[in-house]
């Protein structure tokens, strides 16, 4: 009976994917027409979670989609309504096994925030430890099953119609896509997560960073109960100061423990956005959020290292060989030309530098060093590489690291400052 429901709600929902596809299609012949990777992102936010993580995953996957459609989806929002708070207790009373009451003196009927796979509640244990909930939303993994295989299988029929684009590999990025949000969904895998970092703070004797404690006996798939942090975000400026004495040093202390983790922990945080990362009460640095992670192979990082110090130093042959190393390819690379093709970039930048420094804009700064990427990437593409998500993953996570720099540390060179750790 259970399998017959199930395939009826993936049906239905199926249904329902196609009936806004059949709507967009149709606005769009009546003359609507926003700027195609606009109306595909909007489109994507109407569909819901699986549509939205795959929008953010595009905005986050330089390496396997067009420029223009990477910028657009960089503006997917996942804010979705809260439900409401007795569905939610409801959860917890089943998850928990028992009475809400026996494991929580106060649960905030008012989510702190609501997404499309889960929604986060504050709470007190009737121990007297304030808490987070994260509470996953009914049905969501259902519907995120019924659309990865439905897309899945788009994916093929097209590589089997078109050959040319199976090099893309429209099927393996949705394979890949799939692994990630299910192990978005399985908090225990998030609750792991979270206790391998805080074993990686402990072996690497930091104890100017942390991550939240979880409650293990008030935890499941379905809901993760962690310790409450209570600071600000990284990039408020104004705030750090009543927490900390030295904003920049404290942001040096995100920054390494980061680089840290490439080669000491078995994953690096994935998702270091200003909201992730917290200038606590007592001035430490708090990580949260351990449902989007990379992994790295060795010899990979070797490859990633050597880029970074060749980009350090200017080295553009040094450069084009460890693009080569990190890329996959189907046939031999001219190594020299990509080199003249990265050194033609960097003098076309340099141009484009103003000799007046003008006011910072730190929107416009991080687009600037996305473009930079983008291009690098487009680079390497015209000379046949392919990059793993893993590559795209680890620079995204610069980007956001360089965007906190012009904000706290405007002055810091982050390629020379001795304070910088980078390459482990």
């Amino acid at each position: 009976m259970g399998t017959l429901v199930n395939s009826l709600k993936g049906a239905l929902r199926i249904g329902q994917t196609l009936s806004v596809l059949g709507r967009t299609g149709v606005n769009w012949l009546r003359g609507d027409r926003p700027p195609t990777p606009r109306l595909l992102r909007e489109t994507f936010e109407s569909l819901g979670a699986t549509y939205i993580k795959l929008g953010q995953f595009i905005a986050s996957s330089p390496t396997f989609f067009p420029k223009e459609y990477v910028e657009e989806f960089q503006n997917c929002l996942d804010r979705t309504p809260s439900l409401p708070f007795p569905v939610i207790r409801k959860i917890i009373r089943e998850e928990l096994g028992r009475p809400v009451e026996e494991v929580f003196s106060r649960v905030e009927p008012v989510a702190l925030a609501s997404a499309s796979i889960a929604q986060v509640h504050a709470a007190t244990l009737v121990t007297g430890e304030d808490v987070v909930i994260k509470v996953q939303k009914p049905g969501v993994e259902n519907i995120l099953l019924t659309d990865l295989n439905f897309l899945y299988l788009s994916a093929r029929i097209l590589e089997t119609l078109a050959p040319r684009i199976s090099w893309t590999s429209l099927s393996a990025i949705v394979e890949e896509i799939q692994r990630t949000m299910m192990e978005e969904c399985d908090f225990i895998k998030e609750a792991n997560n979270l206790q391998v970092y805080r074993r990686f703070l402990q072996d690497t004797h930091n104890e100017d960073a942390t991550v939240p404690r979880v409650y293990e006996q008030c935890s499941s798939r379905r809901i993760l109960t962690m310790e409450r942090f209570y600071g600000v975000p990284l990039t408020d400026m104004e705030s750090i100061r009543g927490y900390a004495r030295d904003p920049e040093r404290t942001l040096i202390t995100a920054m390494n423990t980061w680089f840290a983790s490439l080669t000491q922990c078995e994953f690096f945080h994935a998702d270091v956005h200003a909201g992730n990362l917290m200038v606590l009460r007592d001035g430490r640095i708090g990580f949260i959020d351990f449902g989007i992670v990379g992994r790295i192979k060795p010899d990979t990082w070797q490859a990633v290292s050597d880029f970074i110090s060749a980009v350090m130093v200017g080295d553009f042959d040094g450069v084009a060989s460890a693009m080569v190393r990190i890329g996959i390819t189907r046939s031999a690379v001219d190594v020299d030309g990509l080199a003249d093709d990265l050194r033609r970039l960097y003098q076309q930048m340099d141009r484009m530098v103003p000799d007046a420094v003008p006011a910072y804009d730190a929107d416009k700064a991080e687009d600037e060093v996305n473009n930079v990427l983008m291009d690098m990437v487009r680079i390497g593409e015209s000379h046949g590489l392919h990059f793993p998500r893993e590559f795209a993953l680890l620079l995204k996570q610069f980007l956001y690291f360089d965007r906190y720099v012009h904000i706290l540390a405007p002055e810091m060179d982050v390629f020379m400052d001795d304070r910088l750790n980078m390459l482990h």
